[in-house]
């Protein structure tokens, strides 16, 4: 860019204080030009198309698997590791977490990684770098001809009254964010991760993020990747009721790619049509698959500049403090990237491929037996599930922070296999080898906490304290 604005100026002279690389800083220009010429970033239903009648996973053949077993070793997982679990409570990499039998999320990828015989690369925020980087150093059977980790990068908020960067004395670290993780593309330049995989011989890249134990690198995938010589693949799910505020998958009318639509970026009198999963039918799961080829020559292409759409995300500066500055984070999805490569593909997947965690909730169910960790450290649904985790809904009140559900399932998490839905109202601890069936309501309405027996098997029903 040329020129900027000359309300541009103090980020530059921020941002360039901080060390951050200039691509970047041109890179948020671009973004910060649209959000001070009124670009929303908002797509209307106006300028989409519906997607349907994609290819299922399941149809993919024994001949196209091999191929992607015989691509494993030009292959690379990437994890999009930025995350902390602050809204469990955490001060941490959500990563680090223990998910399964004294396993943490990063531990069980790495040996997926080991197993794979591919390499792991973490792309960290400034939050989880130290302590990613310091799990990571004890599997020591992970490949490393390429480095293990990189950084995203971070950019000022954005104040909304004067389209100044925002300032917060008592805390300097809440003045700045992270891009979304569509920065991955120009990270992996900045870090000179991308130039690295591709001089030793890596072409392909499965990402997808760090908490999503479901998102293992399927041969299948990898091979349909190389069969078709796709670019870019996105993952997709059928949406279901609790997908209805999910990133969708639509057609751009004009060109006839395909994109993804974040709730961000619908307009507030279009929420009922994006919700509507009938209408929009696949939501992105956040596991891609990149010919790292095909996004070298794109870059350069386009200078380093994808301009992917940008996601104006309106919050206050300091999360905790509603009555803080409100400020704009400008960001970008890393899935957005399907409609800037020619010949981008989807394909649609199990639900068992889509397992986040991004609340206790979740935690339950992959800690539970409705998931089982296998010996190459593959985690799926057991196969009584047929296909479909439980539901489960925890009262907030006092299963929200990690250290009140740790305290309340201390003996043992119970058995759920057999376990469609489970919700809880009022403050309950469960004793050990209890088993859950069907569909569990339990309430308490009293002050005192309630104790679910040890050995107790709940089939149904609802069960008042």
């Amino acid at each position: 860019m040329s020129s900027y604005d000359p309300r541009f100026y103090p980020f530059q002279r921020r941002m360039r204080e901080e060390g951050i690389p200039e691509l970047f800083i041109e890179s948020f220009a671009f973004y910060y030009h649209q959000l001070i010429a009124g670009g929303t970033g908002l797509i209307s239903e106006a300028e989409i198309d519906t997607v349907s009648d994609l290819m299922h996973l399941r149809e993919v053949t024994e001949q196209t698997r091999q191929l992607g077993v015989s691509s494993l070793e030009q292959a690379a997982i990437i994890k999009l590791n930025g995350g902390l679990g602050t809204s469990m409570g955490l001060q941490k990499a959500k990563s680090l977490l223990e998910v399964k039998s004294g396993y943490t999320f990063l531990d069980v990828t790495a040996e997926q990684a080991v197993q794979a015989n591919v390499p792991l690369i973490l792309m960290n925020s400034f939050a989880t770098d130290e302590d990613s980087k310091a799990a990571l150093a004890l599997h020591e059977d992970l490949i490393g001809d390429v480095p293990q980790t990189f950084l995203q990068h971070m950019e000022p908020k954005v104040r909304q009254s004067d389209f100044a960067p925002a300032e917060w004395p008592e805390d300097p670290e809440l003045a700045w964010c992270p891009p979304g993780h569509g920065d991955l593309y120009l990270a992996l330049v900045t870090q000179e991760v991308l130039p690295r995989l591709l001089s030793t011989g890596y072409r392909y890249a499965f990402v997808s993020n760090a908490d999503n134990l479901g998102a293992t690198l399927d041969v299948r995938l990898l091979g349909h990747m190389v069969e078709r010589r796709l670019p870019f693949l996105m993952e997709v799910a059928e949406r279901t009721e609790s997908d209805r505020k999910g990133g969708h998958l639509a057609r751009k009318t004009a060109s006839g790619r395909m994109l993804l639509r974040e709730l961000a970026q619908c307009p507030p009198d279009e929420q009922d049509l994006f919700q509507d999963i009938s209408r929009h039918r696949y939501f992105n799961t956040n596991n891609l698959w990149i010919d790292l080829q095909a996004l070298d020559s794109v870059l350069k292409k386009q200078n380093y500049m994808l301009r992917l759409p940008m996601i104006r995300n309106s919050k206050t500066l300091d999360p905790t403090e509603r009555s803080s500055t409100p400020v704009y984070q400008l960001e970008t999805a890393v899935g957005s990237a399907i409609e800037i490569f020619d010949g981008a593909g989807a394909i649609v997947v199990p639900r068992s491929r889509f397992a986040p965690v991004k609340k206790t909730n979740d935690l339950l169910v992959v800690r539970s037996d409705a998931y089982v960790l296998n010996d190459d450290f593959t985690m799926e649904l057991h196969p009584a599930r047929q296909g479909q985790a439980p539901v489960v809904d925890l009262d907030p009140r006092y299963f929200q922070f990690l250290e009140d559900f740790d305290e309340r399932f201390a003996d043992s998490v119970p058995s759920m296999v057999h376990c469609e839905k489970l919700t809880v109202v009022g403050d309950f601890a469960f004793g050990s080898d209890v088993t859950l069936e069907d569909n569990v309501l339990l309430i308490n309405e009293s002050d005192t906490q309630c104790r679910v027996p040890d050995g107790e098997v709940i089939t149904g029903g609802v069960r008042k304290a």
